[in-house]
């Protein structure tokens, strides 16, 4: 198996409440860096808000998944067209690293390592409270990695919705009950 589809599989558990998942991105590591703080850039993969670049500042995630695609697909019940969530960064090494409380299900790191003219990009996500929480958070993130994905090779992201209900399930058989 080569290391692009490694990186392109799953999510991995590396403790009972710690969710990996590694992609690589078209480089250099600048690019990917800012793809990850600057809002308008982030706002096109994950979740838009903006960023003061220093540990301890709070910020706020603002996420509208139905953009995210064209079309975006059936948004799952429960879920509103917009959500928020106030965050803190906790760890800060310009362009290699970035952590960040996530509220309600631990904290989110992001490493960055040169690799070429690609660049590795690790996430892990600690202390998830629960199955169901890891399910969705799983399936998100991967989701919206395969969105920064196209984004960054210049392509159209798959229907948001549509893939993210397919990987939950997908989680679901994969991960331990």
């Amino acid at each position: 198996m080569t290391e692009r589809a490694t990186l392109d599989a799953y999510g991995v558990l590396t403790e009972p409440a710690t969710l990996k998942i590694q992609r690589l991105l078209p480089g250099p590591v600048e690019r990917v860096w800012a793809y990850l703080t600057q809002g308008e850039l982030r706002r096109q993969w994950l979740a838009a808000g903006r960023m003061e670049m220093k540990v301890g500042a709070p910020f706020e995630f603002v996420w509208r998944n139905d953009e995210l695609s064209n079309p975006p697909a059936q948004r799952p019940t429960g879920f509103p067209e917009e959500h928020r969530m106030q965050s803190r960064i906790t760890q800060l090494d310009p362009p290699h690293e970035l952590s960040f409380t996530w509220e309600g299900s631990g904290d989110v790191s992001f490493l960055l390592e040169q690799r070429g003219n690609e660049v590795l990009l690790t996430v892990i996500h600690r202390r998830l409270p629960d199955r169901e929480t890891l399910l969705k958070v799983a399936a998100g993130w991967h989701m919206h990695l395969d969105v920064l994905i196209a984004r960054a090779t210049g392509k159209e992201p798959t229907p948001f919705w549509d893939g993210w209900s397919r990987l939950k399930q997908e989680y679901d058989r994969r991960m331990p009950a």
